[in-house]
Parts: structure tokens; C-alpha cells; sequence
């Protein structure tokens, strides 16, 4: 962290490098949860699941290039093994062992509200503390919370099969 930025800071550091560890984790699995769906989607709507799903794991890879440049900042390492991922992350993967699109669907929706406490959890701890970490869990925040509504739209699209 730079000088400037530890002056104005008044936050706890450690606190916040771990939220933000959980955070990357959780971006990482919900990256490869999107992608790996889109492969194996199967059933109602397909072409519109997996085209959303693929944008989807676009935009979490996204946050976790974000959540890693800020851990950087704060004068931390991102997390360096994908096999800790797990251990880090308390918004968990769910394997699509069911390749239905319903159950993909519901699946992802249940990690995007997940996600959504996350973010709103670190935006609570950061604001009026850290502006930076504030801004960037703000606006994942929001594409967070567009996801949850894009994966209740299939939802309820599906009640009309």
C-alpha cells in the first residue's frame, strides 16, 4: 500500500486482505462453475443459458483480475494454488452433476446471492474507510446483482415449458 494510501487509511488491513482472499476464491469457482455449465448445458433454452453463462464467467474472471490488483495494492498476494480456492471461499462451487438447464440455473442463482452478501459485506466494511476497495466491491456489487436477476428471468421464463 502506498504511502498516501496508508495515511488515509482506516481500515484493518488483515481483515480486509482476508475478505478480499475469499472473495478472488469465490470469483475463480464461480468462473469455472459458469464456463463448465455452458459446456454441459442441456435441455430448455440451451442457446440463451449457455450464452449467458459464457458472458458470465467472462465478467467473474473480470472480478477476480480486479480483487487481484487490489489485494496487490493493499500489499498482499492473491491466493497462488487453485486447490485453496475451496478453503477460502464460503460462497461454494456446486459441480453440475445434473446437466438440465433448470438446475444449472437454480444453481447459479443460488451462488449469485452468495456472492451478492459478499459484496454488500464488503462494501458495508469499507465505506467511508477504503474508497478504492469500496468502488471496486460496489460495482462487482452491481453486475452481481444483474446476474441474480438474469438467472430469475430464466427461472421464471422456464414455468412457461
Amino acid at each position: 500500500m502506498g504511502e498516501m494510501a496508508e495515511k488515509i487509511s482506516k481500515i484493518n488491513k488483515d481483515e480486509l486482505l482476508n475478505l478480499l482472499q475469499s472473495a478472488f476464491a469465490e470469483e475463480w469457482l464461480a468462473y469455472y462453475q459458469y464456463w463448465i455449465g455452458a459446456k454441459v448445458a442441456e435441455g430448455v433454452e440451451r442457446p440463451k443459458v449457455v450464452e449467458e453463462f459464457y458472458e458470465h464467467a467472462i465478467e467473474e474472471l473480470k472480478h477476480a483480475d480486479w480483487l487481484a490488483d487490489r489485494i496487490i495494492q493493499l500489499g498482499g498476494v492473491p491466493i497462488l494454488n487453485p486447490l485453496d480456492w475451496e478453503k477460502f471461499a464460503k460462497c461454494k462451487y456446486d459441480a453440475p452433476t445434473n446437466a438440465d438447464t433448470k438446475v444449472l440455473v437454480e444453481q447459479n442463482l443460488i451462488a449469485e446471492r452468495c456472492a451478492i452478501g459478499r459484496y454488500q459485506q464488503i462494501c458495508e466494511f469499507c465505506q467511508h474507510k477504503d474508497y478504492e476497495t469500496f468502488r471496486i466491491s460496489r460495482k462487482i456489487l452491481k453486475e452481481e446483482l444483474e446476474h441474480e436477476q438474469e438467472m430469475e428471468d430464466f427461472k421464471n421464463d422456464f414455468k412457461h415449458y
